[in-house]
């Protein structure tokens, strides 16, 4: 029995030690748990409902000004138009945009106007293109790069057709004086050929043969 009693003294310390290390043991593993599992449980998806309405909102926003036609595109595409167009089919335009007040009628009108390709058309054609660069709108703001590129190429065109033109009338005039000149060399050929019969026998014209003076008495 004191045996007995020795072994059960001996090993009841033990057996308690060995439950407190297991019991310490045990708790990290329940402490390093919980990082693991709280992560899921806090990241909640709750916002995402907010950027799926500001995304289709850009999105439709994107969509409607891509759907609108760009109004560089609207003249150019008018221009390509317009010179395809007969005589009578100007005419025609040309007084439907007579009276033009918005920026793309008078655009219109100056593309208009330049395919006469007449000096007055020409001049009208800048008038219009400068009320079009007074106008400080935005749809004539949209519009101003290319009226300033089509006003300084109908000024380059008008100068060109000026020099032309006084080119073309000196050429005339050299060739007015060429005709005059050649005529009178005719009528000088014409009035030798006439003087030719009535020539003396050694061949000299009457009128340029000086008069003998008559001879004195004896």
């Amino acid at each position: 029995m004191p045996r007995n009693r020795f072994r059960c003294t001996h090993w009841l310390p033990l057996t308690a030690a060995l439950l407190l290390a297991g019991c310490s043991l045990q708790m990290p593993q329940h402490r390093s748990e919980e990082p693991f599992l709280l992560p899921p449980a806090q990241s909640t998806v709750v916002n995402p409902t907010v950027p799926p309405a500001s995304v289709s909102m850009a999105t439709a926003r994107s969509v409607s000004q891509g759907d609108a036609t760009p109004p560089v595109s609207t003249v150019l595409a008018y221009a390509d138009r317009v010179r395809g167009m007969a005589p009578a089919e100007l005419v025609l335009e040309l007084s439907r945009l007579s009276d033009a007040r918005s920026p793309m009628e008078q655009m219109q009108l100056a593309l208009v106007l330049a395919q006469h390709r007449q000096p007055p058309e020409m001049i009208r054609a800048q008038d219009a293109l400068t009320r079009l660069l007074a106008n400080a709108s935005p749809d004539a703001l949209a519009l101003h790069p290319l009226a300033r590129l089509l006003a300084n190429r109908f000024g380059e065109q008008r100068r060109f057709e000026d020099a032309l033109d006084k080119q073309t009338q000196q050429t005339r005039d050299t060739q007015r004086r060429l005709e005059q000149t050649t005529e009178r060399l005719e009528a000088l050929k014409a009035m030798e050929r006439s003087l030719g019969g009535q020539s003396d026998p050694k061949g000299r014209s009457p009128a340029l043969t000086a008069p003998r003076r008559p001879s004195n008495p004896p």
